[in-house]
């Protein structure tokens, strides 16, 4: 689905008109410039453009900044390595928003144009996790874990486009479709210090190699750390901030080894129209200049509105806001985009749905959740989330990060040994202060300022209820009266 030249006109040009114009024609010039550029087919072709390259600019973004280290340490490590994250943050924790207190990270960015990487997983007994592996596009291609491969140790070599060598004996291949490649695995944990202590073996058994190295003791050199590169502003604000001449110059060199895929032909012909072709590099002659300064902050714009304008992409029910179309894209690049945006690294559906909630109400009476005011979600008899892997549901302040509260809890499952009434439902009490000592298991603890809940469905159930077709509902949050 596309955003609609009316929609585009009302919102994006609408929401950077201010921005972009500021101090130069005024508002009777705004409105004319806008209408010059919705009726030129460069114009769109150059915000499709932006929207197709979005994912693979932000993930080499991504990968610069997590992998500028000499050492694996907390959530970076050099290319090829293997990085682990040890335990669960605290509300001091402001590094990454949305954190979770679920599965600890197992990652790793490499790549895989000049050899195969053999990525080895043990035994993990019962326990839920799962690896996705994504390709320079953020889609996931592959993703060994408990629910398709099952938890039995296992190998893979991924190779790169058109690789055809041998592989020894007991590796499976993985074909990625790109030279750039991220291993996000995920492995539950309860976070107790006895749980935590298992878990740390579990990562420390997983292993990065090249396949040169592969049944050797290999050990991977110090990476090269790079003064230039931007530790501390966030990816998405330094992608935002290049120019278009930079921002496609950029693209075109990542495609030579990130090729796009067979489905995109029908786009990648008309990129040709300004200057993009895979494999070349870009040519700025052939983008004119009266779209370089504007084209960004529109494009991002447009990306950002596709929440609200995406036709069936986002579920929104009962407060909550969730989307099925994630891990694998096809050509719904404007769902891409927007999810490298506000959750690069998303699973496929089958594996992990999110849905997020920021206000209380219905219809056109909704109110932000706040501590000043008590809440309760209540799941009826045997209609709690249905889940082959596990649920949560983590408290975050107004700008998703963990709050402080006195059990130091940021989430709530069922480890809490959730108590249910008589009746068999089970009620969560959403507030700032204690419901009771009786209570407190089922207790969410919230901030007194503003707050936004998340709810975590690993491995959704399939058939019904199924939140995957839709037939399982979430209950709304209610204010207490």
């Amino acid at each position: 689905m596309d955003i609609t030249r009316r929609a585009l006109s009302a919102g994006a040009l609408g929401l950077t008109a201010a921005t972009i114009f500021a101090g130069r024609e005024g508002a009777a010039q705004e409105a004319s410039v806008g209408d010059k550029l919705l009726n030129r087919s460069d114009f769109w072709t150059a915000l499709e453009a932006y929207t197709f390259a979005y994912p693979l600019v932000t993930m080499e973004y991504t990968r610069r900044v997590m992998t500028n280290v000499a050492k694996p340490e907390g959530t970076k490590a050099p290319m090829g390595q293997i990085g682990r994250l040890r335990q669960y943050p605290d509300s001091s924790f402001t590094d990454v928003t949305a954190p979770n207190a679920d599965t600890l990270y197992t990652y790793g960015f490499f790549d895989v144009t000049k050899e195969p990487y053999v990525v080895s997983i043990p035994d993990m007994g019962d326990r839920f996790a799962l690896f996705p592996m994504l390709d320079g596009w953020t889609n996931v291609f592959e993703v060994p874990g408990k629910r398709t491969t099952g938890t039995a140790a296992q190998t893979y070599a991924i190779t790169a486009p058109g690789w055809s060598g041998t592989l020894p004996e007991g590796v499976t291949g993985y074909k990625s479709p790109t030279g750039m490649v991220w291993l996000l695995g995920r492995i539950y944990c309860t976070g107790t210090p006895e749980d935590y202590d298992a878990v740390h073996k579990l990562q420390d058994a997983v292993t990065l190699v090249p396949l040169s190295a592969y049944g050797t003791d290999y050990t991977p050199p110090e990476g090269p750390v790079d003064a230039s590169i931007d530790m501390k502003t966030a990816v998405r604000d330094q992608v935002n901030a290049l120019s278009a001449v930079d921002y496609f110059t950029l693209f075109c060199e990542l495609m030579k080894t990130n090729p796009p895929s067979a489905a995109d032909a029908p786009l990648i012909e008309r990129l040709a129209e300004i200057g993009i072709v895979p494999g070349q590099d870009f040519d700025a002659s052939k983008f004119d200049v009266a779209l370089r300064e504007r084209l960004p902050q529109l494009a991002f714009a447009r990306i950002m509105l596709h929440f609200k304008e995406s036709d069936g992409d986002f579920t929104h029910v009962n407060g909550w806001n969730y989307t099925t179309k994630t891990g694998l894209y096809g050509t719904s690049y404007l769902q891409r985009a927007l999810i490298t945006a506000i959750g690069l690294g998303a699973n496929r559906p089958q594996d992990a749905i999110y849905p997020t909630s920021t206000k209380s109400g219905s219809g056109m009476i909704q109110r932000k959740y706040n501590g000043s005011e008590n809440y309760v979600l209540t799941f009826s008899k045997d209609q709690l989330p249905p889940v082959n892997g596990f649920w949560s549901i983590t408290m975050y302040n107004d700008q998703y990060f963990f709050v402080a509260n006195p059990l130091n809890r940021y989430s709530i499952s069922a480890r809490q040994d959730l108590k249910a009434r008589p009746d068999g439902s089970v009620e969560i009490y959403i507030q700032n202060e204690s419901p009771g000592a009786d209570k407190e298991s089922n207790w969410l603890p919230a901030p007194k300022g503003n707050f936004i809940l998340m709810m975590r469905l690993y491995w959704p159930k399939e058939g019904n209820p199924s939140i995957l077709d839709g037939s399982w509902i979430i209950p709304p949050v209610t204010k207490v009266t």
